[in-house]
């Protein structure tokens, strides 16, 4: 489910002002996501279920903004450290976890920062995300450190109890963007991040203590 959310906001980015908006407002059901165009120039949105087309979407707030300014660099380290994997580890399930970490992260970062450029906001660059993330799950340079230089088993541990301590920050950012935002593309992807890091959490979890 994540990966085809993601694929259908990376597909409404695409077909920005491609198409015109209906003249009469209509509610949208359970039927296949609806692309809404934004205007001419603009990154279309996936309409919600209930949502009335025709309606102004809502001003994206502090707390949207804050999220995608966040979680950019939250999700550039997570594909840091799960680029590791590949050089330090044979272990199936901890490589499976990086390559999906890579097929779903990378993606939503580009989702935000074309829809911060949008805004006019510059998009964080590198890890940088202007202070104040401490409280996510954020590996500290000692800790990036340590990962890189551990192998097989030791590499093992050490990266799902990183990971899972980052997974746990990104629900934590999720969950305010979903409390305080507004704007329908970035709550959205909270509950897309909420539900696909829970899933994982809960998998590592159940691998570490196999590992023991």
């Amino acid at each position: 489910m994540r990966a085809l959310w993601v694929t259908v906001l990376l597909t409404s980015a695409a077909l920005a002002g491609c198409g015109d908006e209906p003249e009469q407002p209509s509610a949208i059901g359970t039927e296949a996501p609806v692309i809404v165009p934004e205007g001419p120039g603009a990154t279309a949105r996936t309409a919600t279920p209930g949502e009335r087309l025709g309606q102004v979407p809502p001003t994206p707030t502090a707390a949207d903004v804050r999220f995608a300014e966040g979680m950019i660099p939250h999700h550039r380290q997570a594909l840091e450290m799960a680029g590791l994997a590949a050089g330090r580890t044979t272990t199936a399930s901890v490589l499976g976890f990086a390559q999906q970490i890579a097929i779903s992260q990378q993606p939503e970062i580009t989702i935000m920062s074309e829809w911060l450029t949008g805004l006019g906001r510059r998009v964080p660059s590198g890890h940088d995300h202007g202070g104040g993330m401490e409280g996510y799950g954020m590996a500290t340079e000692d800790e990036l450190k340590a990962l890189r230089a551990a192998e097989a088993g030791a590499f093992d541990r050490m990266f799902l109890q990183l990971m899972i301590r980052h997974h746990e920050g990104a629900l934590k950012m999720a969950e305010e963007a979903l409390a305080g935002g507004k704007d329908q593309r970035m709550r959205l992807l909270a509950r897309d991040v909420y539900a696909g890091q829970s899933i994982e959490i809960a998998r590592m979890r159940k691998i570490l203590d196999q590992l023991g």
